[in-house]
């Protein structure tokens, strides 16, 4: 299978995915606790996989991997599963993952925005906590890159912090969501690694993701909001 690296040069003005923001994974010690701290959960993975029609056969591609929890389940079931992710330590420890697991699963580092999908069309894509670290500009264009990689009728999966309550009540459903989200240190993700995420990473309102899913090519099936702070979209591409 072709290999989809960022390799070839990226222009000047493209947005740096390469540098993330937000909390520090740049060591094997730092991705070991963030999986811990997201709670990874195969039999999640697979509820979400047979909601999203994943079997045997289906072509898949998980954008912001991560630590490959979803592309592993996916290979699991007999999908052919591609996991995207632009941080060579995420990818390691996703490959790690998948030979416990026995199973064989393609890795390719890139980014939302410049990752190719040189395999057939995917039947479905997906991408979960992870399109929040792009400006809303740049959101859009990942957006069309998914969708240029599904064949027509095919899935697209996001789940994310989406903020769906009013602009005027942002103070005060924020407050609520750090005082009650964080964990003390060593026991999850932090109150200061959720200050950090508003102040610093790109969380948006569900009003414009459903404006960019559908200038990207895509019909909203569902969308559920479930919590103020989190939400979910399933699309299909025209």
């Amino acid at each position: 299978m072709p290999r989809s690296d960022a390799t070839s040069p990226r222009p000047a003005w493209l947005y740096r995915e390469y540098e993330p923001v937000g909390v520090d994974l740049g060591s094997p010690a730092a991705v070991a606790a963030y999986d811990r701290h997201q709670g990874t959960d195969p039999d999640a993975d697979d509820a979400l996989l047979e909601r999203l029609g994943v079997a045997a056969g289906t072509r898949l591609v998980d954008l912001a991997c991560g630590t490959g929890s979803l592309v592993v389940q996916a290979a699991c079931r007999g999908a052919e599963a591609h996991g995207v992710d632009v941080s060579e330590e995420m990818l390691a420890f996703a490959r790690a993952r998948a030979q416990r697991s026995s199973v064989r699963a393609h890795w390719h580092r890139a980014g939302f925005l410049d990752y190719e999908h040189r395999a057939e069309p995917a039947d479905v894509v997906t991408t979960k906590s992870a399109l929040h670290q792009l400006p809303d500009f740049w959101k859009q264009r990942a957006l069309l890159n998914a969708a240029g990689m599904l064949r027509p009728g095919g899935t697209f999966y996001l789940w994310d912090v989406v903020f769906s309550f009013e602009p005027s009540q942002a103070h005060q459903h924020l407050h609520r969501w750090i005082n009650t989200a964080g964990h003390p240190e060593g026991q999850g993700f932090t109150r200061a690694d959720f200050e950090a995420h508003i102040r610093e990473e790109f969380s948006t309102y569900a009003w414009i993701l459903e404006g960019m899913l559908q200038r990207a090519g895509f019909d909203i099936i569902a969308l559920e909001s479930r919590s103020p702070t989190h939400g979910e979209f399933l699309c299909r591409r025209r």
